[in-house]
């Protein structure tokens, strides 16, 4: 069964730093042309995309986490992270990591991706 599941979230202060992981299972990030991305929903708005990695590693970032966030990907850990820093209250959301099988490049395109983790709550707050 595919399955992705992130973990890494918590309560940090403005100005801190967290370190997202999302490890997948069911499917080897490395044997395909498999697209990654980072998306984030905060309460009363809409999901928005953060951050997405290809296969060759070619990487989007958001202007709003540009120069503060890190997207990296680990195929032998099957695992793709995401390193957050100077964090805002504004970056408070659910982070959900999603792949994209079929394309790769979906992320990319602002598409929507096949698998979604459940997500893991970022609280940036004094």
């Amino acid at each position: 069964q595919l399955q992705l599941v992130e973990s890494g979230g918590g309560l940090v202060q403005p100005g801190g730093s967290l370190r997202l992981s999302c490890a997948a299972s069911g499917f080897t990030l490395g044997y395909y042309d498999i697209g990654l991305g980072w998306f984030r929903q905060a309460p009363g708005q809409e999901r928005e995309r953060v951050s997405c990695i290809s296969s060759d590693g070619r990487t989007y970032y958001a202007d709003s986490v540009k120069g503060r966030f890190t997207i990296t990907r680990d195929n032998a850990q099957n695992t793709v992270y995401l390193q957050m820093n100077s964090l805002k209250p504004e970056d408070t959301a659910v982070y959900y990591c999603a792949a994209d099988l079929a394309y790769g490049d979906r992320c990319f395109l602002g598409r929507d991706m096949d698998y979604w983790g459940k997500g893991t709550l970022v609280t940036v707050s004094s």
